[in-house]
């Protein structure tokens, strides 16, 4: 059992993106505690809302959130929060990324588009964030410039590419959201 130190600082941090971009793998990856998924099976009747192009082989959905966790420090934890992806569930977004540090927003590149509403989402709950392009065996490379433009980015906004299967990759875009964080100028609280 696990059993967090009472003195640990927790910071909350959004894990977001659309449909099947990898926001639970991610999470798995990079969580030191055995995460708290909420996936289930894809059926015939969720087909009807839960449009699969780009994700054929996908088999199950994230119908709440994710949460891992992950120590920096003996003081200091990430507390990584996964929203779901389809638009049927962002009713659960405004509770979910209350109180939330930074966002860590996954993009295909195979379904740029696909990633405007969910950077909508964010940016109208005031997150800041950076964008992580998780790398699939069939993503088409584009140049940053181009990606940048296709996602209507500030230019300090962070654009990472990362594997979210590998620890490494994942924790270096994670770490691109902590550097953007840290030189940001402090927001006004209303």
């Amino acid at each position: 059992m696990y059993l967090r130190n009472p003195d640990q600082r927790l910071v909350k941090v959004i894990v977001s993106g659309p449909f099947g971009v990898g926001k639970t793998t991610i999470i798995n990856t990079l969580s030191d505690i055995p995460p708290l998924r909420t996936e289930e099976v894809m059926t015939a009747t969720g087909a009807v809302v839960d449009h699969l192009e780009g994700v054929r082989d996908k088999t199950t959905t994230t119908v709440g959130l994710d949460y891992g966790r992950m120590s920096l420090s003996d003081d200091l934890a990430l507390c990584l929060f996964g929203t779901p992806g389809q638009k049927r569930f962002h009713a659960l977004w405004e509770d979910l990324t209350q109180g939330a540090l930074g966002a860590l927003i996954l993009a295909d590149t195979r379904r740029i588009a696909d990633s405007y509403e969910v950077m909508g989402l964010i940016e109208e709950q005031e997150i800041r964030y950076a964008v992580a392009l998780n790398i699939f065996p069939d993503s088409p490379q584009y140049p940053e410039e181009e990606l940048r433009q296709a996602l209507d980015l500030a230019p300090e906004t962070p654009l990472i590419t990362c594997d979210a299967r590998d620890r490494s990759s994942s924790l270096a875009a994670l770490l691109g959201l902590a550097e953007h964080l840290l030189n940001l100028p402090v927001l006004e609280q209303s």
